[in-house]
């Protein structure tokens, strides 16, 4: 039984020279296409896009409105923030609450 004699740079250029001829020529075979049909498939294709970019759409505007919800509902759940008071006001809010405090305690 002979060994395995691994095909030189010439053989193996040559092969692939006829796998690519063999392919083309199966290529060339094979008939035209149809113009009619490509444009129906070309207009399906696009109808197919219209309608995925419509969806998209549609779902980025669900997704905004209940975004702009939660943001409403966040902001209507938050506690009111009180002005900030001036010194002398601090103080005598201040006093007061002691004098209600001491009041309340005779």
């Amino acid at each position: 039984m002979a060994s395995y004699k691994a095909p030189d740079f010439n053989e193996r250029t040559a092969a692939a020279r006829l796998a690519k001829d063999k392919a083309l020529a199966k290529l060339r075979e094979r008939p035209a296409v149809d113009p009619a049909q490509a444009a129906e498939r070309q207009a399906a294709r696009l109808a197919k896009e219209a309608a995925a970019q419509e969806r998209a759409r549609a779902r980025r505007a669900e997704q905004e409105a209940q975004k702009a919800a939660k943001r409403d509902a966040a902001a209507a759940a938050a506690p009111v923030v009180k002005p900030k008071l001036s010194e002398d006001e601090a103080r005598a809010a201040r006093d007061a609450k002691y004098a209600a405090r001491k009041s309340r305690k005779k």
